[in-house]
């Protein structure tokens, strides 16, 4: 399949809520593209036992409906000095007090380097990707054998770490260095095995570029330019950016409470 050339010029910007009228209650037929969407239904559901189902079709199934999802490019190191350098797409912010993020790594069909690294002390380094350099991070999820580094084909610089001994990757905008809170191994209910083990990081250093921070020291996310993890092979950058605030029950309880006791909403007359 031909693909156009990637648009280096398109770039997010912010834009209202996809239905800025919506109003407490409101059902989601009352817009046109609620509408649209409801017609979906007609075509009716697919309901799978996952019990049942082969865990190789749940995997391309979940992974293309789970979206999108960040991406930990991991840096580790193994006790006889050498680094590692894999991105991990099953990843997320777990709380901020105390600083913990999650990522994954399955086990199957054997054990991967990252979770290995990640307990023996040392320390390791979580990073994000951005759209400039998603060629050289993808290439490092290669299925090398053990003693390979990953840092030598990547293209990608090694930055000094602050309180772990494992690199930073210095072209990332973002980089948490980690030491490990919690490994928790994923045992399958039937069969027994340890399929995955959960890797809970506890963030000691965060690194930040300053161009990428906004006048409120928060990222701006049209500079950050970050890489999102789709289906299959695909990948995704951020478009269009909507803001919509969270309600807040002492500013809309009056509001809440008139739409909630009105003629309409009781079904009278």
């Amino acid at each position: 399949m031909s693909l156009p050339p990637f648009d280096h010029d398109a770039h997010a910007k912010f834009t209202e809520p996809p239905n800025p009228s919506w109003t407490f209650a409101q059902k989601i037929e009352n817009t046109e593209s609620g509408r649209k969407w409801l017609e979906g239904e007609e075509r009716g559901w697919k309901v799978i036992n996952t019990d049942e189902e082969d865990t190789a079709r749940l995997y391309p199934l979940m992974i293309s409906a789970i979206v999108p999802r960040p991406i930990a490019f991991v840096s580790s190191v193994s006790t006889t000095g050498v680094e590692n350098l894999a991105p991990f797409s099953w990843f997320n912010m777990v709380t901020n007090n105390p600083p913990l993020v999650s990522f994954c790594c399955t086990n199957v069909p054997h054990v991967k380097d990252t979770p290995t690294n990640v307990r023996n002390g040392l320390g390791f380094t979580v990073n994000i990707i951005s759209e400039p350099f998603v060629e050289n991070a993808n290439v490092a999820s290669i299925n090398a054998p053990p003693e390979f580094d990953e840092w030598t084909i990547s293209g990608l610089t090694k930055a000094p770490s602050i309180h772990v001994k494992a690199p930073r990757v210095k072209e990332s905008a973002f980089s948490m260095e980690c030491e490990l809170f919690q490994a928790i191994d994923i045992t399958h209910p039937v069969s027994g095995q340890i399929t995955t083990t959960m890797i809970l990081a506890h963030v000691k250093y965060i690194h930040v570029r300053n161009d990428v921070l906004n006048e409120r020291g928060i990222v701006d996310i049209t500079k950050y330019k970050p890489i999102a993890r789709l289906g299959d092979i695909s990948y995704g950058r951020v478009g269009d950016v909507f803001r919509l605030a969270r309600p807040v029950w002492d500013r809309e309880k009056e509001r809440i409470e008139s739409v909630l006791e009105s003629p309409e909403r009781r079904g009278e007359d």
